[in-house]
Formats: structure tokens, C-alpha cells, sequence
């Protein structure tokens, strides 16, 4: 499918190579007249204009086309580095939104995972525990899956504060810690490159403790 912001780029640069043709052209037209006038008034005035050197007009027109074409050269390679850019970032964040759609099932699998510490798993017959065996293993192969599709998990328990990729849900005090680090996971985040796909809920640190 052809990206239609590619389409505008292209037909404004072909507006601007018409608008560096009509420019020259008119300057090329203001030079002639200029050169007529300036031979009509040697005219009356009784002089010859001087002769014109044509190995040094071809030169100069020489280095004019050559400015020109180097130019539109660099015009068409930024649009080119452009179009590949748009492309990586549109292939990179085209599964944003399914992937936004299936963080409850993870949410999921990581609440059943949590419903049983390792004292009751102990306690629990083999069935139970081939059951939670069974979903640890599920919730390994999802994070992989969403893993390959540059999708992270964020759990930023004891990292700094970024508000880019973390909501504030509530203050902890606690002197021994650094004072805007996060002391409690509430909910895990996810991003998809260097986007943010869902911020991590968290509880930061409030202290004196720089």
C-alpha cells in the first residue's frame, strides 16, 4: 500500500524542481534583457559591448546546472531516508493496538500465578500443582511471544520514577530508601519499542534520602 504522506513528499518536490526551472528561467530571461539594454545604450552611446567569453558563460552555466542537480539529489535522498523511516516505525507499531488488547490476559495469568505462594503450592495435591506448573509455563510462552514483537514488561520495582512510563498511584515513606524510587508494583507496564503501550501503576518512595 502506497503511504500517502510518501505521495505529498514526492509531488512537493517535483513542485520545487518546476520552481527552480521557473527561477531560472526568469533569470535567464532578466539576464537577456539586462544584456540587450546594456547593447542598446552602448549603441547610442557609440560603444561596442564587450565580447563575451563563451568557454566562462558555459562554465558558469556549467556550475549553476551542477548546484542545481546536487540539490535535488539531496532533496530526493532525505525523502528516501524519510519513506524508509516511516515504513520501520509503521511496521515496528502495527500490532500497538493487538497487543493493547491482549494485556488482560496477562494480567490474568499473573493474578492466578499470585493467588498461590510457595507455602500453599507445597501444601496443594499434584493436580494443583501440575495446574500452576501448567500456567507458569503459559505466562513464559506469552511474554516470549509479545518479547519477539519488541512488546516489554515493565516492572520497575526499586528503579527511579519515569513518569513516561509510570503512574503515581500513591506515596510510601520510608527514610532508609531514595526518595522518588518505586517501592510497589501495583500493576505491571508494557511498551512496544520506545513507546509506551500501558504505564506500570506503582507506589513511589517519599523520604529525605537523596
Amino acid at each position: 500500500m502506497s503511504n500517502p504522506e510518501t505521495g505529498r513528499n514526492e509531488e512537493e518536490l517535483l513542485d520545487s524542481i518546476e520552481d527552480l526551472e521557473a527561477e531560472a528561467q526568469a533569470q535567464e530571461d532578466a539576464e537577456e534583457a539586462a544584456l540587450a539594454a546594456e547593447e542598446a545604450a552602448n549603441e547610442q552611446s557609440g560603444e561596442k559591448a564587450a565580447p563575451v567569453d563563451p568557454v566562462e558563460a558555459m562554465k558558469a552555466e556549467n556550475a549553476e546546472l551542477k548546484d542545481k542537480v546536487l540539490r535535488i539529489m539531496a532533496e530526493m535522498e532525505n525523502l528516501r531516508r524519510r519513506a524508509d523511516r516511516e515504513k520501520a516505525e509503521a511496521t515496528l507499531y502495527a500490532a500497538t493496538n493487538f497487543a493493547r488488547d491482549l494485556l488482560p490476559v496477562a494480567d490474568s495469568l499473573g493474578m492466578a500465578l499470585a493467588s498461590m505462594d510457595e507455602e500453599a503450592r507445597e501444601r496443594a495435591d499434584d493436580s494443583v500443582k501440575n495446574l500452576m506448573v501448567g500456567l507458569d509455563l503459559t505466562q513464559r510462552e506469552f511474554l516470549n511471544a509479545l518479547h519477539k514483537h519488541n512488546i516489554t514488561k515493565l516492572e520497575p520495582l526499586g528503579e527511579k520514577f519515569d513518569p513516561n512510563f509510570h503512574q503515581a498511584m500513591f506515596e510510601v515513606p520510608d527514610p532508609n530508601a531514595i526518595n522518588g524510587t518505586v517501592a510497589q508494583v501495583v500493576q505491571p507496564g508494557y511498551s512496544i519499542g520506545e513507546r509506551v503501550l500501558r504505564p506500570a501503576m506503582v507506589g513511589v518512595v517519599k523520604s529525605d534520602k537523596k
